[in-house]
């Protein structure tokens, strides 16, 4: 079994009084791709520079292809490694292809080849229509896929994404994720974070949920919504005598919706079989909880355990909801 591609033991990061990151623990396997979530200040960035060996741990180990990434002896993993930081930034009077040629020459790439590659990345990314353009009239949006180009320079073994589809449409967003799931195939690994939630879960094997330098949960999709042991949510049409009549089902009906069960996650084929032998059923759909509901459980239980004046046991369903939507903003 190969080694991980990276590893953190126990790695802690302090700045005077403040603890931005506190004794993490992670490894990642090569063609993993690695889920990091977190509000402002989470600790999600502090952990990609240690990766990256931008910063050095207070404390703890970390390990990048088998090396320390913040010693001298890093120089010959870096060629190997993309990085995408949440504010790009490029040299304003160049153009596209010049910003990605003399990049792609710095991974090693000779005058000929960095050019070309530079030019099929650019394609890959969508402006190559504005390729002889200089980068100070590209539109955020064409910067972020100028971005994501530079991180894709010479298919590196690992890529660091700080929040990579903002500024993105739809398309260029799909277009994105399409090129990571390519990347994975080929053996990459990648690190993701990312504050916009729908559709992520599909593309990651694993995510890790940060809040105050601490790890709140960290597994696979179907682990963390075990976890949370969020109810199923079943709409149905037609039935809603049959609901508020059965003496087993009437205790899930929603105080919003007579047509609506929240259901725990054992009892769900239960219900479906009994709503499904009702002939006058006409319509049924199951939320089974998506990664943003997943993240809003463990970062309200967490700021739950911070306010110890309102307890779980105390908080009314409203006031939950509020909280976590404060909790997204």
């Amino acid at each position: 079994m190969s080694s991980p591609l990276v590893c953190l033991s126990e790695v802690g990061k302090q700045y005077q009084q403040l603890d931005a990151l506190k004794s993490v623990s992670i490894t990642l396997n090569e063609g993993e791709v690695l889920g990091l979530f977190g509000h402002n200040g989470a600790g999600k960035t502090t952990m990609m520079k240690l990766i990256l060996g931008v910063i050095s741990p207070s404390h703890g180990e970390v390990k990048v292809m088998g090396v320390t990434p913040d010693t001298k002896a890093s120089w010959q993993i870096r060629k190997k490694i993309g990085y995408l930081p949440e504010n790009v930034s490029f040299y304003e009077h160049l153009t596209g292809l010049e910003v990605l040629t003399y990049f792609a020459k710095l991974k090693g790439f000779n005058g000929y080849n960095a050019k070309q590659h530079a030019m099929a990345l650019l394609e890959q990314v969508g402006i190559t229509h504005a390729m002889k353009r200089q980068v100070k009239t590209y539109s955020k949006g064409m910067r972020q896929r100028l971005g994501l180009a530079q991180a894709f320079i010479g298919e590196p073994k690992l890529l660091l994404l700080d929040e990579p589809t903002v500024g993105l449409d739809p398309i260029a967003t799909s277009d994105f994720y399409e090129t990571v799931d390519k990347l994975k195939s080929n053996g990459s690994s990648v690190i993701l974070c990312s504050h916009v939630l729908p559709g992520v879960e599909q593309h990651i094997d694993r995510a890790m949920i940060l809040s105050r330098g601490n790890v709140l949960a960290m597994g696979t999709f179907r682990d963390l919504r075990k976890q949370a042991n969020l109810p199923v949510v079943i709409k149905s049409s037609g039935v809603s005598d049959f609901l508020s009549a059965h003496d087993g089902l009437s205790r899930y009906i929603s105080a919003n919706c007579p047509n609506t069960l929240h259901i725990p996650v054992e009892e769900k084929i239960l219900v479906l079989r009994e709503l499904l032998a009702q002939e006058d059923l006409m319509d049924i759909q199951i939320d089974e909880g998506n990664l943003e509901q997943v993240y809003q459980h463990f970062l309200c239980a967490e700021s739950l355990d911070h306010n110890p004046s309102i307890s779980s046991k105390q908080a009314q369903p409203h006031d939950l909801e509020m909280q976590q939507k404060e909790l997204l903003l």
